[in-house]
């Protein structure tokens, strides 16, 4: 049995797959497996999948049928993951040499369920570190204290599932899956989901993949109404939340960051399509008159006042100034 087990999902990444699969060839390992999932691509990318298996001890090639999207081909991933720990990559990332090692090396030392790493942001020839928001590096923590407080950055603020090892107990008998009905806004879900369930975490200062920002086929540049999957991904939150024993602890921190996105999918509305920028404004109120309002109006009281002023006037159907 590997290891760890990298999944990397890929959909027309020809410009970008050279350089991730070269990042693999840098990090291979008896004890590594890489699930390279082909999200049906039409461009050049399976035929560099193919070339580069070849080349990677380890490989396994999983391939759609039909587009899919990223949830689903992590999901693939996981499902056919026979290491002790999973990690994600995305198709037009990269890891630098040695990452890997350095994943599992942690993992062994602090027998944690799950740990969460910094990551290195391109964009163009600029590079920025970024790095969770945890209280402490290199010490086992509980999951549940990574998610408050409700006006501080927290470790549910970070949703990039790719800067992490995961132990694959956390995805036994199903658990754990993506949401294949999001085509985006899947991966704040899951991190929620992730600190709601799981016992234990560790926030690593490794500084080994990195995060390609502004890439033009990248789901975050999108301006159609995929860019609206973050309503029912936080709708499904505040129903996981409210289920929760702990709810009370938990709820406003949800109905805040669902405000906060809100109010800044709205800030780019002008930037969207027609119909998702109308479809944006319709269904955003409609989240608001859902939510339990006096959480909401404890959000609204602590915003800052020009997010406060927007989502008040939206809720109450007056148009925003």
């Amino acid at each position: 049995m590997p290891k760890l087990s990298v999944v990397v999902p890929m959909h027309n990444v020809e410009a970008f797959a050279e350089s991730t699969l070269r990042s693999l060839a840098a990090n291979t390992h008896p004890d590594v497996e890489f699930l390279i999932v082909d999200d049906c691509s039409t461009d050049a990318t399976p035929w560099v999948i193919d070339r580069w298996a070849e080349k990677l001890p380890g490989a396994r090639v999983i391939r759609h049928d039909a587009n899919q999207g990223i949830a689903q081909a992590r999901n693939s991933g996981i499902d056919a993951a026979d290491g002790e720990y999973v990690a994600f990559l995305d198709g037009d990332d990269w890891y630098g040499p040695g990452h890997l090692a350095a994943l599992v090396r942690a993992m062994d030392e602090l027998g944690c369920d799950f740990a969460r790493t910094d990551h290195v942001q391109v964009t163009g020839t600029e590079r920025v570190i970024k790095r969770p928001p945890a209280p402490v590096r290199n010490a086992v923590m509980d999951p549940r204290d990574g998610i408050t407080p409700a006006d501080t950055e927290t470790m549910v603020d970070y949703p990039f599932v790719w800067a992490g090892v995961y132990r694959r107990h956390l995805f036994a008998d199903g658990g754990m899956r993506f949401v294949t009905e999001l085509r985006t806004a899947e991966d704040r879900l899951w991190v929620w989901r992730l600190h709601l369930t799981a016992r234990s975490y560790a926030s690593l200062g490794l500084h080994g993949v990195f995060y390609r920002r502004g890439v033009a086929t990248s789901l975050t540049q999108i301006k159609d109404s995929r860019q609206l999957d973050f309503i029912p991904a936080y709708d499904l939150l505040l129903r996981d939340v409210q289920d929760d024993p702990e709810c009370d602890r938990f709820l406003p921190k949800a109905v805040r960051t669902y405000c906060a996105m809100i109010a800044f999918h709205l800030g780019k509305a002008d930037a969207y399509e027609p119909s998702a920028a109308r479809r944006l404004r319709q269904e955003a109120r409609a989240a608001l008159l859902r939510m339990p309002q006096d959480a909401l109006e404890e959000t609204l009281a602590t915003l800052d006042s020009t997010r406060s002023r927007l989502l008040g006037r939206l809720r109450d159907g007056r148009k925003a100034a």
